[in-house]
């Protein structure tokens, strides 16, 4: 927000200098970015009238002018300008004067002399205009001193506001606020509603009331456009970094300054039937005043008439509608637009407007009344015509309601170390507009609707001590209440995942939950992403489906800077529609490529494959007490032949294999790459160990293989056997696996350790060789199993 220092003190005038005010709003949390004298340094430049216009004897595009400071004789200058003319008053600098660093002295120009220097803008430092002199209005006194008769002694000061203030997007805003902080009264201009003298109306229709609950409208008629504007509102306008567009543009423009309320006018002339306030259609186009044809999509909201789009609202008007120096009749708007329906329309355009800016923050929604009849009587001032009376149409029930919030003394002090007295309390509050109700722990405070930031009792405190100061807070000793929290025992903690994770040479990273949308595709293509209104760039488009498209970008930056050893992991949240919920759960994901050691002398170089992964994920499932099943199974991002799915008491909770080729192929990674992801509640959920009696009698051990089919895997035959054995087995070890010359092909021998136990009394040869021949006879029939002798 950049506004002029003289402006600001027309509305409140605290006793402060420049350099005070801009240091106490920095304190405050609205920091000046910049305050810069909204004129270059010049002396001795007054208000001069041009008599005579003659040309240069000895050059073309020079001329020679007698020209009146009101003084008894004229002065001759010698000037270039293309637009000098007799008639015209302009800036002339004195011999003797200064413009920065240039002193004036009389000189000759192709041996004429000439006795001062009339001026641009820009030799002023008054703008970037230099196709000719700086045109004073007719009026402009004769011999008057310029910087004192433009009240050029005058600052900008420029604010970096954060996007809660919204509400100090004007003149208005920065008064209360600057009102607020110094205790100085704000002299706020009195706007008397403006009369209708003609009955001329333009109907009004909004079909959605939730974006826009407030709309007004009104016709003025027979305007005057070929007026010029005032210097004073020009000179406002340009020290608040605007320029001077016409005379209804300027007023428009003004108002948003002066009451940080967004205003459009419309060429009547050009609007059939109505205004409609809708969303727009399928395949609708609209030319914007900056000439660029946009294609619309269904959630843009538009002012429309029956016939075709206006103006993006909220946002820009469009060039068919725009006001020309052919307008006669008006139709002037103003609206209160629900921020979140306006909030990053104008980015998706590749656009950036004021209006734009104010309504993604919020405007004051009682404010638009108050805005139409301040344009309506600065266009009647300044471009004549007739008024007609104000069309509204309301939607209370969607205009933002404040409720009370309840403001206690003692949470003040906790989050502030520090009470004000009651009175300081409630003068500091009032000040910003929150209504106060006293009661027995402190106040009921309902604060104005300007102000959109302040919703719930932490905000309220925030401005006390922002209003009181925060440099004049009392220094105190912090303090804090420790509760001590009981850890269940069937917890287990997310850091001791992370630290065993740790321990196997990973390495935790944190990456964004924004991804490209193909890339989460590419991972989760059965799962519906949550794009995002408003992305930061096209590769932030979407929330994370999966964990595992960060960490492959991340692996890719690694490999992109030669490392080639990466193991990692992420615990985190991913987002999944559902209808018209996002589901959000937590997922712990891992990835590694490369060697399976860090370069050493003492071990071979061998590449990290599909076990050694199943390997950490055997030992994170075992430290939180589950017994996993790891069943082969096809997963549209992994490797169709290296896959497996992770079950925990028949429930899916996660998946594991190496990357499938072609995605290895498209985002140029190894093959070898390896993915883990895990349901993270499962792992936080501990078994709590139980105590069992150790047997007091010896164990035996008895060794079997059995040649099956090689298709069937392992861990079925461990089932079928456990089952088989009932509590008598102890323990089952799968110690060979073999192939080869002895065993034909298509089978393979599976060699298993039991280890049998009773805890009553000792096993005999007989109990041990009925539970052999049973699992034998079970695998016999189940996987058509022989033994192996």
């Amino acid at each position: 927000m950049k506004f002029s220092e003289a402006w600001l003190r027309e509305w409140v005038a605290p006793k402060l200098d420049t350099q005070q005010l801009a240091e106490q709003l920095t304190m405050a949390g609205l920091e000046v970015d910049s305050v810069t004298p909204i004129a270059g340094g010049f002396s001795g430049v007054v208000v001069a009238e041009v008599l005579s216009v003659e040309p240069h004897p000895d050059a073309d595009k020079l001329r020679v002018c007698k020209v009146s400071t009101g003084a008894d004789q004229p002065l001759q200058i010698v000037c270039g300008a293309p637009n000098v003319s007799a008639g015209m008053r302009a800036p002339l600098a004195m011999l003797g004067g200064r413009i920065g660093d240039m002193k004036i002295k009389p000189a000759k120009l192709r041996g004429v002399e000439s006795s001062g220097m009339l001026c641009s803008a820009r030799e002023l430092g008054l703008s970037d205009e230099h196709q000719g002199l700086m045109d004073l209005p007719p009026d402009a006194p004769i011999g008057a001193d310029l910087r004192r008769y433009l009240g050029l002694d005058d600052t900008a000061i420029e604010v970096d506001l954060t996007p809660n203030r919204g509400d100090c997007l004007g003149i208005l805003g920065m008064a209360r606020e600057v009102g607020a902080l110094t205790g100085t009264d704000v002299s706020e201009p009195v706007i008397a509603a403006v009369d209708a003298t003609i009955e001329t109306e333009f109907p009004v229709n909004v079909t959605a009331p939730e974006a826009c609950p407030r709309y007004l409208g009104r016709v003025i008629r027979g305007v005057d456009q070929n007026v010029a504007t005032p210097l004073w509102m020009q000179e406002k306008l340009r020290r608040s970094g605007m320029r001077s567009l016409g005379p209804v543009v300027d007023v428009t423009n003004y108002v948003l300054l002066e009451l940080g309320q967004p205003m459009h006018a419309f060429d009547l002339a050009h609007l059939s039937g109505a205004i409609e306030v809708r969303y727009a259609r399928p395949g609708e186009q609209l030319t914007l005043l900056d000439e660029r044809t946009i294609e619309l999509d269904t959630e843009t909201l538009l002012i429309c008439d029956q016939q075709k789009p206006l103006a993006l609202a909220g946002v820009m008007g469009g060039i068919d509608s725009g006001i020309s120096p052919a307008t006669e009749d008006l139709f002037l708007e103003v609206a209160f637009f629900t921020p979140f329906c306006i909030a990053g329309r104008a980015r998706r355009y590749g656009l950036t407007t004021d209006s734009s800016h104010r309504f993604e923050r919020g405007v004051d929604p009682d404010l638009q009344r108050r805005a139409m009849e301040r344009a309506t009587s600065l266009l009647l001032d300044l471009v004549g015509g007739e008024a007609g009376p104000v069309t509204e149409v309301l939607a209370r029930e969607h205009l933002p309601v404040k409720t009370p919030i309840a403001l206690r003394r003692a949470r003040i002090e906790r989050l502030l170390g520090f009470v004000p007295a009651d009175d300081q309390v409630e003068d500091i509050l009032s000040r910003l507009g929150v209504a106060l109700s006293a009661n027995q722990d402190g106040w009921a405070a309902t604060p104005p609707t300007y102000r959109f930031d302040l919703t719930i009792e932490a905000d309220l405190i925030e401005e006390v001590g922002r209003v009181f100061g925060y440099n004049r807070l009392p220094i105190s000793t912090t303090q804090g209440q420790l509760t001590m929290r009981p850890v269940p025992e069937a917890a287990t903690p997310l850091e001791r995942i992370k630290a065993l994770l740790v321990d196997r040479d990973y390495q935790e990273v944190i990456t964004y939950s924004f991804v490209e949308s193909e890339l989460a595709g590419a991972f989760s293509p059965g799962e519906q992403a949550v794009a995002l209104a408003n992305p930061i760039s096209s590769e932030m488009s979407v929330m994370r489906t999966s964990l595992w498209p960060g960490l492959i970008n991340t692996l890719r930056y690694n490999l992109a800077r030669q490392q080639g050893r990466v193991r990692i992991f992420e615990s985190g949240l991913k987002f999944i529609q559902q209808r018209t919920e996002i589901k959000q759960d937590r997922y712990l994901s891992g990835l590694v490529v490369g060697e399976r050691y860090p370069e050493q002398w003492d071990a071979p170089r061998q590449a990290v494959d599909f076990f050694d992964l199943k390997g950490d994920v055997e030992t994170l499932l075992s430290g939180s007490g589950l017994a996993a099943v790891f069943q082969a199974a096809s997963h549209p991002a992994l490797h169709p032949g290296q896959s497996a799915v992770i079950k925990v008491d028949d429930r899916t909770v996660g998946w594991l294999g190496c990357i499938h080729p072609e995605l290895a192929r498209k985002y140029e990674i190894p093959n070898k790459t390896c993915l883990f992801e895990l349901e993270l509640d499962i792992l936080l959920k501990r078994r709590v160990p139980t105590f069992e009696k150790i047997s007091r009698f010896p164990s035996i051990r008895r060794d079997l293989a059995y040649v099956v089919s090689a298709e069937i895997p392992t861990a079925e035959l461990c089932n079928a056997i456990s089952s088989q054995a009932g509590p008598l087995l102890q323990d089952l070890l799968v110690f060979d696996v073999y192939q080869g010359e002895g065993i034909e092909t298509g089978l393979k021998s599976v060699a298993f350790g039991l280890i049998l136990q009773e805890t009553s009394r000792t096993l005999t040869d007989a109990d041990v060789d009925s539970v052999t021949n049973g699992i034998t006879s079970q695998l016999e029939r189940q996987f058509s199993a022989t033994l192996r002798e």
